[in-house]
C-alpha cells in the first residue's frame, strides 16, 4: 500500500534513551498501532486509558497502564509526572466532553479551568489546543500519532485499484468545499456529496453517524435514483495536528459501501489510514476508490 514517506528530520522523534512516552488512549485502533510502533522502536509506552472510551483494552493491557476518567483530567499533569512520562501522544476517539460539574477539584484543575471553559465554547480543536499547550507548559512534550507511525499518513493519489470517474470529481469538489466550511466552524471534518452537491455534513455523531444518515437518505425524493457519491474527510483549517487528525479505517469502508457511495477522499499528509492493508483490500473487494487529495495547508501544521 502506498503511503507518504515523511522526512525523518522533520517528523521523527529525537528521543533520549531514557525518554518515556505515554499514550492517552481513546477508541479505535490508533492507540494500538501507536503502542506497537513505540514498543518496536524500543520505547514501551505507558497507556492512560480514558474510561468509557477505549474499545481495544485487550490489545493495550500488556503495557504499563492506568485508567483516567475525563472528569479527572485536572490530575493528568501529576499522573504524568508520577509515571515519569516525558512525551505524550493523544490517540483515538473521545466521544464526549468532560462534564465540568462532575470534575473533582484539584490544584491542576483550578489552573486550567478558565482556559477549558473558553475552549469548550470554541469547539473540539480549541479544547485540544488548550490541553496540548497546558501540558507543554508543564514540561511534557506532546507529539502527534503521525510522528510515531508515519506510515499511517495518507499519500496523495489513488490508494486503491479503482479511481474516481469524471462525475465523481464533481462530488469530491462539492464535499471537500463543504467539509472545509464546517471545519472552519469547528463542527466536523467530513461531508458527503451526491450528484454534484453536498447532501450531508458531519456533526457530533461522527463519520459513522454521517454515513448511516446518508444511507437512510438514499430513499429521499431528491436523491431517488441517484447513484454513487463520495465521502471527503479533511483537517479543519488551522487544526492542531498533534491530535484528532481525520482518519478512516475498515469500518469507514464498510459504512461507505452500505451508504451506496463510490469512494472516499482524504487529505494527503493530514489524514490517517488506520489498518491500511485491510482498508485497501476491503475497498478493492467492494470496488470503492480511496484517494488522497493535495493538502490544503502545510502538512506539518503550526
Amino acid at each position: 500500500m502506498q503511503m507518504t514517506k515523511i522526512e525523518a528530520s522533520r517528523t521523527g522523534l529525537d528521543l533520549a534513551p531514557d525518554a518515556k512516552v505515554g499514550i492517552i488512549a481513546g477508541g479505535g485502533s490508533l492507540p494500538v498501532e501507536v503502542a506497537i510502533s513505540l514498543a518496536g522502536q524500543g520505547y514501551p509506552p505507558a497507556i492512560i486509558l480514558i474510561e468509557g472510551e477505549v474499545d481495544r483494552k485487550s490489545d493495550l493491557g500488556g503495557y504499563e497502564h492506568e485508567n483516567l476518567a475525563l472528569e479527572d483530567i485536572g490530575s493528568l499533569a501529576s499522573l504524568l509526572k508520577r509515571r515519569r512520562i516525558s512525551h505524550l501522544v493523544l490517540a483515538g476517539e473521545i466521544r464526549r466532553r468532560p462534564r465540568l460539574i462532575d470534575m473533582r477539584p484539584s490544584l491542576g484543575l483550578l489552573a486550567v479551568v478558565p482556559s477549558v471553559v473558553m475552549a469548550l465554547a470554541r469547539g473540539d480543536d480549541g479544547l485540544l489546543k488548550v490541553l496540548t499547550r497546558a501540558l507543554e507548559a508543564r514540561g511534557i512534550k506532546v507529539v502527534g500519532a503521525h510522528e510515531i507511525v508515519p506510515e499511517l499518513v495518507a499519500a496523495e493519489g489513488a490508494l486503491t485499484k479503482a479511481a474516481p470517474r469524471k462525475s465523481d470529481w464533481r462530488d469530491i469538489k462539492a464535499a471537500h468545499a463543504a467539509a472545509m466550511a464546517i471545519g472552519a466552524l469547528d463542527i466536523g471534518q467530513a461531508a458527503v456529496a451526491i450528484g454534484g452537491r453536498a447532501i450531508a455534513l458531519e456533526g457530533i455523531e461522527g463519520t459513522d453517524g454521517l454515513l448511516e444518515r446518508t444511507r437512510q437518505l438514499r430513499g429521499h425524493g431528491r436523491l431517488a435514483g441517484r447513484t454513487r457519491g463520495v465521502l471527503v474527510k479533511c483537517a479543519k483549517p488551522g487544526q492542531e495536528l498533534r491530535a484528532d487528525l481525520p482518519s478512516i479505517g475498515p469500518q469507514t469502508i464498510e459504512a461507505a459501501h452500505a451508504a451506496g457511495l463510490a469512494g472516499i477522499a482524504v487529505e494527503a499528509g493530514r489524514s490517517l489510514v488506520l489498518e491500511g492493508p485491510t482498508v485497501v483490500a476491503r475497498a478493492n473487494a467492494l470496488g470503492l476508490f480511496v484517494i488522497g487529495l493535495p493538502a490544503a495547508e502545510p502538512v506539518h501544521g503550526d
